[in-house]
C-alpha cells in the first residue's frame, strides 16, 4: 500500500471511530476527516476494546496467580504478582495515613492496568494495524493511553472520587471552607475560591494530559522512526533506533502508570484529611 509519510502517521494517528456520519448514517468512519467530524458521541471503539481486553487480562492473570498460590516456593507468576502487590502496598501506606480498604486495591488496579495499556507502546507500530487491514479494518490504534478520550476519562473518575470523599470526610461545609477560606484571610474568600477552584480542576488536567502526552509523544516517535526503513542499511539504522528508543521507552511506561497512581494516592489522601494543614 504506497502512501505518503503524511498519509502513514495520520493513519497510525486515527481510531477506528463509530458514529453518526455528516450523511446522517450511523457506522464506522472510512477516514480521518470523517472520524473527526462524528462529534462528541462518537466512539472510539479500538481504544475501549484494547482497555477492556487489557483489565480482562489484568484480572484474569492475578486470578490465576491467587489461585495457584502456595506457601512454598512460589512460582514465577506468583513470585511477580506478590511482588507487585507488596510495592504498590508500600507506597500506599508511606503516602495515605487513613482508613479506606478502597485505596490499595484502587491503586493497584490503577498502576497495573495503566501500565499494561502502556505496554501496547511497545508492540511494533505496523504489525497490528497492518492484520486489522487485512481483515478490512481501516484504523486500528492499540495503545489506549493516546487517546486523551481514555486517559481524561481515568482522570475524571479519579477527580470523582476526591471530589465525593472530600464532602464525606469533610461534609459540604467543610469542603467549602477549605476553597474559599485558604489560603488568605477569609474576607478574601472570592480570590480563595478563585485560586483553590483553578487548583482543584487543574488536577484531573493535569493527571490525564500528562499520562496521554508522554505516550503519544513516544508513539510518534516510533512512527517516525519507522518511515525510515526502506532499504538495507536504512532499515538495519531504522531498526536499531526502534531498540534503542523502546529501551529507554520502558522507564516512561513504567513511570508514567506509577506517577498516575501516586497522585491518585496523594489526591485522595488530601480529600481525606480533615485538619487544618491545606
Amino acid at each position: 500500500m504506497a502512501e505518503s509519510s503524511g498519509e502513514y502517521i495520520k493513519h497510525h494517528l486515527t481510531n477506528l471511530t463509530y458514529g453518526q456520519r455528516p450523511d446522517g448514517t450511523w457506522g464506522f468512519a472510512g477516514s480521518a476527516e470523517e472520524a473527526a467530524e462524528m462529534g462528541l458521541w462518537a466512539i472510539n471503539v479500538d481504544s475501549i476494546g484494547w482497555s477492556v481486553f487489557l483489565g480482562i487480562l489484568f484480572l484474569g492473570v492475578f486470578r490465576l496467580a491467587a489461585s495457584r498460590a502456595t506457601a512454598d516456593v512460589p512460582g514465577g507468576l506468583q513470585n511477580m504478582v506478590e511482588m507487585t502487590i507488596d510495592f504498590i502496598d508500600d507506597t500506599v501506606q508511606s503516602i495515605f495515613n487513613h482508613h479506606n480498604p478502597l485505596i490499595g486495591p484502587m491503586a493497584l488496579t490503577i498502576f497495573v492496568w495503566v501500565l499494561l495499556i502502556n505496554t501496547m507502546d511497545l508492540v511494533p507500530v505496523d504489525w497490528i494495524p497492518a492484520l486489522a487491514h487485512a481483515m478490512g479494518v481501516p484504523f486500528m490504534k492499540v495503545v489506549p493511553s493516546t487517546d486523551p478520550n481514555v486517559t481524561m476519562g481515568l482522570a475524571l473518575s479519579v477527580f470523582g472520587l476526591v471530589i465525593f470523599y472530600s464532602i464525606k470526610c469533610k461534609g459540604l461545609g467543610g469542603f467549602f471552607a477549605e476553597l474559599a477560606f485558604h489560603p488568605f484571610p477569609k474576607f478574601l474568600f472570592p480570590v480563595n475560591l478563585i485560586l483553590e477552584g483553578v487548583t482543584l480542576i487543574a488536577k484531573p488536567i493535569s493527571l490525564g494530559l500528562r499520562l496521554f502526552g508522554n505516550l503519544y509523544a513516544g508513539e510518534m516517535i516510533f512512527i517516525l522512526i519507522a518511515l525510515m526503513f526502506g532499504g538495507v542499511v536504512m532499515s538495519i539504522f531504522g531498526g536499531v533506533l526502534q531498540w534503542a528508543w523502546a529501551m529507554f521507552h520502558v522507564l516512561i511506561i513504567f513511570l508514567q502508570a506509577f506517577i498516575f497512581a501516586v497522585l491518585t494516592v496523594v489526591y485522595l489522601a488530601q480529600a481525606h484529611d480533615t485538619g487544618e494543614e491545606h
